[in-house]
């Protein structure tokens, strides 16, 4: 089974996403920010990340640079309600960027595509 890290200071975005991938048959973790996610990569299996870009303590962006470091090949995608990180260049380590929506076919089709589902 892949297993989702899903990285969110919005309590209700990250029981959200882990309901619907749930349902899809993933095993998934939480965080609330970036730190909290760093600890997680660091002592667990993970197939794909999916993180906001603006969180307290360790923002997105940040964060992905510092797991890029630790698992240069654990795919990470960006979702944010942001378009102007986009043009970020510390955003384009990332494996896609996704604008937040209450439709979730997009960001579920990039975690398809990314886990090869």
């Amino acid at each position: 089974m892949k297993r989702i890290l899903i990285v969110d200071d919005e309590e209700h975005i990250r029981m959200l996403y882990k309901e619907e991938l749930l349902e899809d048959g993933y095993d998934v973790l939480t965080a609330g920010d970036g730190e909290e996610a760093l600890k997680i990569v660091e002592k667990e299996d993970l197939d794909l990340i999916i993180m906001d870009v603006r969180m307290p303590k360790m923002g997105g962006i940040e964060a992905l640079r510092k797991v890029k470091e630790i698992k240069p090949d654990l795919p990470v995608l960006l979702n944010t309600a942001y378009t102007e990180f986009k043009m970020d260049f510390g955003s384009w380590a990332s494996e896609e960027y996704i604008i937040k929506s209450s439709n979730l076919d997009d960001l579920r089709s990039a975690v398809k595509k990314h886990l090869k589902a």
